[in-house]
């Protein structure tokens, strides 16, 4: 593992090089749990990501660069069996989503790029399932990985100033779902009613890096009736 400087409090540590869905979240999961059991001295924040940690922590208690690299290397030595990951392969997160045209206005786009039907768009978009590499952007914004390669698109050449909240897209490779109204340059093809994130809530985001998630779709009249 690589550890360097992230600005003058914070480090990053490269748990792997190469980014492998799986394999690779498992190796940034345990290595977080390793990390978490530690409970180094004056580390504020562990942030896991597709192959790295970022490490907030105050320099007033932790002391120079190589102190806490030190410490930080040797609790990713250690023997101690780490937790399982909030969400393992038992656990989807199912997140219901109306696909139906006023929420995808970039439905027939990604359906000419990829060759296909706008209904095999949607049946193959919510027949897969997913894992959140990473939580950033906005807060609570996941990163959903395992998008079915024909589904891949490039972003909108033009981002729009204003996307609504929770509306679902393809960006690339991955697919995701933005928490709150906000700029955006991905493809939107449905939204969901579902509260990805609620500072009522306790952890007030949906997602965490790991979980896996799954896209149910549903009919205007279920998206209509959600619960708030």
């Amino acid at each position: 593992m690589r550890i360097e400087p992230l600005g003058d409090s914070a480090l990053l540590v490269h748990v792997v090089e190469i980014f492998e869905t799986e394999q690779s979240l498992d190796a940034v999961l345990r290595a977080t749990r390793q990390l978490e059991t530690a409970r180094i001295r004056g580390v504020l924040d562990l942030v896991p990501a597709y192959t790295t940690i970022g490490i907030f922590f105050d320099p007033a208690q932790t002391g120079t660069f190589d102190e806490i690299r030190t410490s930080i290397e040797s609790a990713l030595q250690t023997s101690l069996e780490p937790a399982r990951p909030r969400a393992d392969g038992n656990t989807i997160i199912e997140v219901p989503v109306c696909y139906e045209d006023e929420f995808a206005p970039d439905l027939d786009e990604v359906a000419r790029h990829a060759a296909l039907s706008p209904d095999e768009v949607v049946r193959r978009h919510s027949e897969a399932t997913y894992r959140v590499s990473c939580v950033g952007f906005t807060p609570g914004f996941g990163y959903l990985s395992g998008l079915p390669p024909k589904l891949a698109t490039p972003r909108r050449a033009s981002p729009r100033k204003e996307v609504p909240i929770g509306a679902v897209a393809i960006g690339g490779t991955q697919t995701g779902i933005y928490p709150r109204k906000s700029p955006g340059g991905w493809n939107i093809i449905g939204r969901t009613p579902l509260r990805l994130f609620d500072l009522d809530r306790n952890p007030p985001a949906l997602f965490h890096t790991g979980d896996r998630v799954r896209f149910r779709k549903i009919s205007r009249a279920e998206f209509d009736s959600f619960p708030a």
